[in-house]
């Protein structure tokens, strides 16, 4: 089937997009790119090989790993002088820690292709006037996915409501996603929900609690704020999970893809998770939670307030890079509408107008994909980014080790507080931000 477009078919577009390729002539061009690795990127980095055919240039992957290894990478290259790779990944979350990395897209990406992505996504994507990136189509917000069959289970709901006092139905707050997590737990065979465990996504995930139980991470001037009731209470979530036995014993060692794996193995209740694993779950061949899928806006905290902390994806042009020209080329290709309605049908939110209409339209017919964007909709409404300071990375991996030593047990939540915000308030006096 042809998708349309406003009036304009993807064929056209294809053809379009190959004659502005083959325009550009980058022929005996090779691009080193050090990319984000993982399965759901893996259909868009198949394009590659359509615009080096268009364009006669070369692309050699040189590097592929999550990007919390990338950022180290980055900063190991950045010491080094080792920065004449062309094309890297890159996020909102990260950007702003590689000032003198990336260069200015502006001169180098038409205008019109410029406005044609969401302008609250370019606007995050400029730093210092510096237009550092091109959003993907990877806008990440979390919504809730959950095993349907588990609220159709009369004496599973009989059960939950002689224990809890109240009726068991998709959680809409954080402390229903505990106690039901809880209930359907029953380890080592099935867990209720988990979470991601280090680095910077278990910080997120406390940093967005913390917001909806009605705290803040940091104060205006990016001392430390989450030494707080609200912080206290964020934290002991996570705590009591861990300890009732409702989270896989290794969930201090998770990222992303140990979650969607796990997640998809059938063994999990409830999962927070990104927009891109949608298609995944609810692919059969891939997860055993296909056609027993559900997905619900991201629970509220004790403030009344949804989480939503978010971001999103881009790919970046080095300062250094010989051939700036024929990496920017790549990395529009790799943005397009073409791509991100490509990246957008596995569940991913696009950070094109045009490819916002066309997903809104396909999900029309879609049950699941209406599902799916109803929930991650409603979430983006109150979506909010990391706290915008370059030191952002730097805080989490001195905020995460506590908190992973309150769960653990080896600290009480008190200690762990205050051990990591005495670190995060030194940090910030040594780099003179107060």
């Amino acid at each position: 089937m042809t998708h349309i477009i406003r009036g304009v078919s993807i064929a056209a577009i294809l053809a379009g997009l190959a004659v502005t390729a083959q325009a550009q002539d980058f022929a005996g061009v090779t691009l080193e790119a050090k990319l984000i690795g993982g399965q759901q990127y893996e259909a868009l980095y198949a394009r590659i090989a359509e615009w080096e055919a268009a364009t006669g240039a070369k692309v050699n992957v040189i590097s592929k790993k999550n990007h919390f290894e990338l950022d180290k990478e980055f900063k190991s290259d950045i010491a080094a002088g080792t920065t004449s790779w062309c094309v890297g990944s890159n996020h909102s979350s990260f950007a702003s820690q590689y000032p003198s990395l990336y260069t200015d897209l502006t001169p180098l990406i038409p205008a019109e292709e410029v406005a044609a992505y969401v302008g609250a996504n370019i606007a995050a994507a400029t730093l210092d006037g510096k237009l550092v990136m091109l959003p993907r189509a990877q806008f990440d917000v979390s919504a809730l996915y959950y095993q349907k069959s588990l609220y159709e289970d009369a004496d599973k709901a009989a059960a939950f409501k002689a224990e809890y006092g109240y009726d068991l139905a998709v959680p809409t707050t954080w402390d229903q996603v505990r106690d039901q997590a809880v209930f359907f737990a029953d380890p080592p065979n099935f867990y209720g929900t988990q979470y991601a465990g280090k680095d910077e996504a278990i910080v997120g995930r406390f940093y967005e609690l913390v917001v909806a139980n009605g705290g803040a991470l940091f104060n205006d001037d990016f001392s430390p704020a989450f030494n707080s009731d609200a912080g206290k209470q964020s934290l002991q979530w996570f705590v009591d999970l861990y300890a009732a036995g409702a989270v896989p014993a290794g969930t201090t060692n998770y990222l992303w893809d140990d979650l969607g794996n796990g997640f998809a193995s059938g063994t999990v209740a409830l999962n927070l998770d990104w927009p891109g694993w949608a298609g995944f779950f609810n692919d059969p061949a891939a997860s055993k939670v296909a056609g027993n899928l559900g997905v619900a806006p991201a629970p509220m905290g004790s403030a009344g307030v949804r989480t939503g902390w978010s971001g999103f994806h881009g790919f970046s042009v080095t300062e250094d890079c010989a051939n700036k020209d024929a990496a920017a080329s790549l990395v529009l290709f790799l943005t397009n509408e073409d791509s991100q309605i490509l990246e957008s049908a596995a569940g991913p939110l696009p950070t094109r107008t045009a490819v916002w209409d066309h997903v809104v339209a396909e999900a029309a017919s879609d049950p699941f994909r209406s599902e799916v964007l109803a929930a991650f909709q409603e979430t983006a409404k109150t979506a909010f980014a990391v706290p915008p300071t370059p030191l952002w990375i730097e805080a989490t991996n001195l905020i995460y080790p506590e908190l992973q030593a309150a769960i653990l047990g080896d600290k009480s939540v008190d200690e762990a507080l205050q051990t990591a915000s005495d670190a995060v308030d030194e940090l910030m006096r040594e780099e003179g931000v107060y």
